[in-house]
């Protein structure tokens, strides 16, 4: 593809015959009017994205009145664009220029809520789009069961989300039918959707239909808790699934218990996170050591879910059978702190490990000392994140032994080692440890430092360190230094 030369100069070189990105470009009202004018010259034109541009709100019928000239358009991107009633209106009556389109997005326009059937109403069945975003757009329970209605027209869908449009929980009976008509279906999110525990059993009906599935986000809907309890049994019948999103769903032990027999079963997993679900702590142990089930398991979060001793022993001795996991996040769990050597033994084994969160699970300064001992030995040599923020009782002889040895992680981008917000501490020696390993790290960009003080000879190191580096290292010392 070559660049177009119709593009006006302002806007810069983002044109090409078949595709226009002006994301998040500024544009002004008469920005818009060039891509007015400019569109009668591009016929070809197959993606169109002006999103995140304020000033499109209440100027969008003059792009929408050319869309017959870009009869080809694959690809229609709004979101944030401040849409108004007129605007929705006026898109709704362009689509039916655009036979071709395959992608839609309009997130994050309060205005398209209880105006949806405005803008989707022509969609044909045999529609061609393959990706519906919604976010935040301020549905109605009536928008969630026009959705409900449409969905068997449009058979070749492949992403939905309709992700923090929390009234329409109360329609996701008739969303659920309608998913019965997309088996092609491959990501679902329904994030922050004021779903209920009668909704899973609504979408446990579903899932049966969906058997392409890859991805399933259901998080941050508190009212879920309880629901999977006799409502998990198609979850199974996702064998695509890869990803499986239950972060802050107010999880009970029997949802626990019921999610024990079907998640081992989802051998496709790559990322699950169960984070924020504090109930699980003592009722996880069945669950986290059946995760030894799932060899493909990439990512796991289970940060916030307040583990005991024995569910973070079960976790530890699974993660041996887990070779492919490349992020952990065990971010505060108290049960850590003292026990890390559980871990320590689970790291020799993941080779392929790049993040690793421990932030405010009460680590001491043996845990460190031991941490260190294993980054000497070479067993997290692809960690790139290092998350140890927030762990206040660890002395700074801890800090020194772990300086010492932060070296060795030579993929290593970022480190964060900040105290909590409630104390500030002095920095001890190991602060020129330090300084003396991150200059041997190529890759590190980011170290934070939040609420440790540095007394003014420390300063004055750190500035000279930072001008022999010309600045490419971010210490992020907080708003103090």
């Amino acid at each position: 593809m070559e660049k177009s030369e119709h593009l006006p100069p302002q806007l810069g070189p983002t044109a090409v015959d078949q595709s226009l990105d002006l994301n998040n470009r500024g544009l002004t009202p008469g920005d818009v009017r060039a891509v007015v004018a400019m569109l009668p010259l591009l016929p070809d034109l197959e993606t169109l994205d002006i999103s995140w541009n304020d000033f499109v709100g209440g100027t969008l019928r003059s792009i929408t009145q050319q869309m017959h000239l870009v009869s080809k358009l694959k690809i229609l991107r709004l979101g944030s664009c401040r849409l108004t009633t007129d605007d929705v209106r006026a898109l709704g009556e362009a689509l039916e220029a655009i036979p071709e389109l395959e992608e839609l997005s309009l997130s994050w326009n309060s205005r398209v809520g209880g105006n949806l059937p405005l803008i989707l109403q022509k969609f044909q069945k045999g529609s061609r789009i393959h990706t519906l975003e919604l976010v935040d757009c301020d549905l109605t329970s009536e928008d969630g069961t026009f959705v409900g209605d449409l969905l068997p027209m449009m058979q070749n869908l492949e992403v939905l989300d309709l992700s923090i449009n929390r009234n329409i929980g109360a329609s996701l009976n008739s969303i659920a039918q309608g998913l019965r008509s997309t088996s092609n279906l491959k990501v679902l999110k329904l994030h922050s959707c004021g779903l209920s525990q009668d909704s899973v059993r609504l979408l446990d009906a579903a899932f049966r239909y969906l058997c392409e599935l890859k991805n399933l986000d259901l998080s941050c809907n508190k009212e879920l808790g309880g629901g999977f309890e006799d409502s998990s049994a198609q979850l199974a019948a996702l064998e695509h699934l890869e990803v499986l999103d239950l972060h802050q769903c107010s999880l009970t032990a029997a949802d626990v218990a019921s999610l024990t027999q079907v998640i081992p079963l989802l051998s496709r997993l790559q990322e699950l996170d169960l984070s924020a679900n504090r109930k699980m702590g003592s009722s996880s142990e069945n669950l986290l050591s059946r995760l030894r089930f799932l060899p493909a398991l990439r990512s796991l979060l289970v940060n916030g879910c307040a583990l005991e001793s024995e569910t973070f022993t079960a976790l530890a001795e699974a993660s041996t059978y887990l070779p492919a996991l490349e992020m952990v996040d065990l971010s505060w769990n108290k049960c850590v702190g003292g026990n890390l050597k559980l871990l320590l033994e689970m790291l020799k084994f993941l080779t392929a490990l790049r993040v690793l969160r421990l932030s405010s699970c009460a680590l001491v300064t043996e845990d460190v000392a031991l941490l260190a001992s294993v980054i000497q030995a070479g067993h997290l040599a692809k960690l790139q994140k290092l998350d140890l923020s927030y762990n206040d009782s660890i002395c700074d002889a801890g800090w020194a032994i772990f300086c010492q040895n932060v070296g060795f992680l030579k993929e290593l981008s970022e480190l964060d080692i900040s105290l909590r917000p409630s104390t500030s501490r002095d920095c001890g020696r190991w602060f020129r440890h330090l300084l003396h390993a991150v200059a041997k790290l190529s890759k590190i960009t980011e170290i934070g430092l939040k609420r440790w003080i540095l007394p003014t000879s420390q300063e004055e190191e750190l500035e000279h360190f930072q001008q022999d580096h010309r600045g490419s290292i971010h210490f992020d010392l907080g708003e103090g230094q």
